[in-house]
């Protein structure tokens, strides 16, 4: 079955723009004790899904890079394509929202010395590296291995930002799911989770739309490369 990437992207969109309605309009507020701007917390839902998104995305990322470096796999190509660009778009997403709940809670938009703030951007750079890298050579074997390999290697980063928090949590509040000491309240929950399987829609359609432009644009330079043979 033809899966319209667009369509599920549109179904993501607008199941965000709910999830953030909810996280306005219902979500109650934390407590004022424990947090010093407890209104800005509701970016919380934005801002959580689309790092779950960012970490996905740069998982894909891992796996079309590995295919294509040892396998030489077309559709691996398109797949590292495509998904850098969903890890670049959702990385940004979490760096502006956490901007803005930074400069509410902490006073500032940035912390240099938190690990995991670090550590993300520097995912969210790599995306912007290979992106905008890509773009900007020549598509041959030895450019994608390169990028491929940047790919690979950088994905180390992914658990490293993840378990941050759990060996030096500066900043960044510690984890809230799947811990022992974590938890929020079921109402939380179910915007939270409203919000995630949001975010799975947006990167899902994305990459799909986006193996499809890539294979399009290969095509493309192959036809452009027989013309310029043709006339020379």
């Amino acid at each position: 079955m033809n899966i319209k990437g667009e369509v599920v992207v549109l179904v993501g969109l607008a199941g965000a723009g709910f999830t953030l309605c909810l996280a306005f309009l219902w979500v109650p507020s934390v407590s004022t004790v424990a947090f010093s701007s407890p209104e800005s917390q509701r970016i919380f839902y934005w801002h959580v899904p689309s790092a779950w998104a960012a970490m996905m995305a740069n998982a894909m990322l891992f796996v079309g890079s590995t295919v294509w470096f040892f396998k030489r796999r077309d559709w691996a190509w398109r797949l590292h394509v495509a998904s850098s660009e969903a890890a670049l778009a959702t990385g940004l997403m979490v760096i502006w929202s956490g901007c803005i709940w930074g400069s509410a809670e902490w006073g500032v938009p940035w912390d240099w010395t938190d690990v995991r703030l670090n550590t993300f951007a520097m995912l969210t750079l790599l995306s912007l590296f290979i992106v905008l890298g890509r773009r900007t050579q020549p598509d041959g074997v030895e450019t994608r291995d390169t990028f491929c390999t940047f790919g690979m290697y950088g994905f180390i980063l992914v658990p490293f930002t993840y378990i941050s928090t759990r060996l030096w949590q500066i900043r960044h509040p510690g984890p809230v799911m799947a811990t022992s000491k974590g938890s929020i309240d079921w109402d939380m929950r179910i915007v939270l989770y409203c919000g995630a399987l949001s975010f799975l829609a947006i990167i899902t359609g994305y990459i799909i739309s986006g193996m499809r432009l890539a294979q399009l644009e290969m095509r493309l330079e192959k036809i452009q490369a027989k013309y310029d043979e043709v006339v020379e």
